[in-house]
């Protein structure tokens, strides 16, 4: 039966507000304010978002909690499928949520987003961590923190999706941290940020204990699974969900779906959703909190709940049988009073061929007043003519004559070795470069031309910057000297290309511009660099 938005107004079942939000407790479960157990019933709700992290190919999205019109045209089709969770992948931190997040909450309904958009995210193969990217999603945090039926963020959804690109993963961690810093010095409830992850067979293990392993402040609060292996009708042994329950049952943190609803093979209207069932069974319940399906909205690519021609939406054959599993399900619960967590954190995974991440050590948090305070003492800088496109030749050149020049905006994830200045922006970047090879020639005139695209000035830093700068200045003066152990070959794996250059061209998807190899960079070191409001906190 096809339902349209006008019907369904009038007859859809009211779930109840969404006032005692669920949060997290030390242990593997989500529980409401109350103590009562709570599950994932989601539906991942954005236009345009490709399934299993792949690229749509622009940098352009649609808000969806930015949309009244859509909100009240979809929140009761949402509503009749028993949802009590959506996620969304970009929001505008700049726009007025309310109206959207009211009938959501109406609804009784809760949000998990993404805190990256296409053009400000973590490149898995140039990653960086930036105070561009800070900006970004502590600007999400600030947006969605005031509405009392978000449950928390992702930080990154499949950013490391093999074993080609496995030092991304620091970066992503490095944002899990300083999210979570954010949310418990500006928030006062509890926000968590977790890790949305595919299911790569070859780093599945490490990606998990990675993100798991170490200081909890670094670590997620809980693990999204983005999972498509159980497709028509099939079991948990064929499907593999019972070695993903025996993977998980040990693991120290919520765990559930954050992704799935296979659409072969007769696509998306050929869905059963054999697998919702089996996921609100005890089997999976005593490890995984639910999911979340992929997708609300139909697009190219087949995985649709609803079908949107303009204003109107109309439900499809697969909403209907989603809708008749939902209904049926009915997971057993565990009390919060009684609940007694027995799991522990994992340890770090070891460097090997196909994981290239040293555990224990993360990119420095990104402080804008120490960038600022940096480039203001430098005495050669970019032309302000130059154009950001005309960087990468600067840098090509500087970093193949002298790398120790470089040293300071680097980051090597094999040796936990990051430049103090790896997180400011390209221009600063460039800045210091410049005149770490100018200072290297003897501060010859010539050494600060490049052709009219490199001027001098007088480097005049503030008082209050001296102790940071000198503190960065330690620490990149051993990473100059630092030497790389990747813990591997490179056959197959990453191992043995874990150095990021984070230099990146400005106003676009940020991508490196030059690589350095092997060149291990910037021994991190635990030091304090306060800088008016602003400290890097290592």
């Amino acid at each position: 039966m096809r339902v349209t938005t006008a019907s369904l107004v009038s007859t859809s079942l009211l779930l109840g507000q969404a006032s005692a939000l669920p949060h997290y407790h030390e242990g593997t479960k989500f529980f409401y304010e109350n103590g009562t157990q709570f599950y994932m019933k989601g539906v991942a709700y954005q236009q345009e978002s490709a399934a299993g992290g792949a690229s749509t190919g622009s940098t352009k999205y649609t808000d969806p909690l930015a949309n009244t019109a859509a909100c009240k045209r979809d929140v009761p089709l949402l509503k009749a499928l028993n949802t009590n969770t959506i996620r969304t992948y970009a929001v505008d931190p700049d726009a007025d949520h309310s109206e959207c997040m009211k009938l959501l909450d109406d609804a009784g309904i809760y949000v998990i987003s993404d805190l990256s958009e296409p053009s400000l995210s973590i490149n898995r193969d140039d990653p960086k961590w930036n105070v561009d990217l800070y900006k970004r999603y502590t600007g999400v945090v600030d947006n969605l923190s005031k509405y009392s039926n978000v449950i928390g963020f992702f930080a990154g959804n499949e950013v490391t999706n093999n074993n080609t690109n496995t030092p991304a993963s620091a970066y992503v961690k490095a944002a899990v941290r300083d999210t979570k810093a954010y949310i418990k010095t500006n928030v006062n409830r509890w926000m968590g940020v977790g890790y949305a992850a595919n299911d790569d067979p070859d780093i599945r293990a490490q990606i998990a204990y990675y993100f798991n392993c170490g200081n909890q402040s670094d670590a997620i609060d809980y693990w999204g699974y983005n999972i498509y292996e159980w497709c028509g009708s099939s079991t948990l042994q064929d499907s593999g969900y019972d070695k993903q329950i025996e993977f998980f049952k040990n693991y120290s943190v919520p765990v559930f779906f954050a992704e799935y609803g296979c659409n072969l093979p007769n696509g998306a209207d050929g869905r059963i959703f054999e697998e919702t069932t089996a996921l609100y069974e005890k089997e999976m319940t005593d490890v995984f909190s639910g999911g979340i399906v992929y997708m609300y909205f139909e697009e190219a690519n087949d995985y649709g709940l609803v079908s949107v021609k303009g204003s109107s939406a109309s439900t499809m054959k697969n909403y209907d049988a989603l809708k008749t599993r939902m209904a049926s399900v009915a997971p057993s619960a565990t009390a919060m009073d009684s609940y007694k967590p027995t799991n522990s954190p994992a340890s770090c995974p070891e460097l090997s061929k196909s994981w290239a991440v040293k555990g224990g050590t993360l990119p420095p948090t990104p402080d804008s007043n120490l960038c600022d305070c940096m480039y203001s003492s430098l005495s050669c800088v970019p032309a302000d003519s130059t154009d950001a496109k005309d960087y990468g030749a600067i840098f090509n050149y500087i970093c193949g004559a002298a790398p120790a020049a470089c040293a300071g905006i680097n980051g090597n994830t094999t040796t936990g070795v990051y430049g103090a200045y790896s997180m400011c922006n390209p221009k600063q970047q460039l800045g210091y470069v410049l005149d770490q090879y100018y200072q290297s020639q003897n501060s010859a005139k010539d050494a600060c031309d490049f052709k009219g695209k490199a001027v001098l000035k007088s480097g005049n830093a503030e008082s209050k910057c001296s102790s940071a700068l000198s503190s960065a200045s330690s620490v990149n003066s051993i990473a100059a000297t630092a030497t790389s152990d990747v813990g591997g070959g490179t056959s197959g794996g990453s191992a043995g290309a874990a150095t990021s250059s984070n230099a990146a061209v400005a106003g676009g998807p940020m991508r490196g511009l030059f690589g350095l190899g092997e060149l291990a960079v910037g021994l991190y070191v635990v030091v304090a660099m306060g800088v008016g409001a602003g400290m890097v906190l290592l």
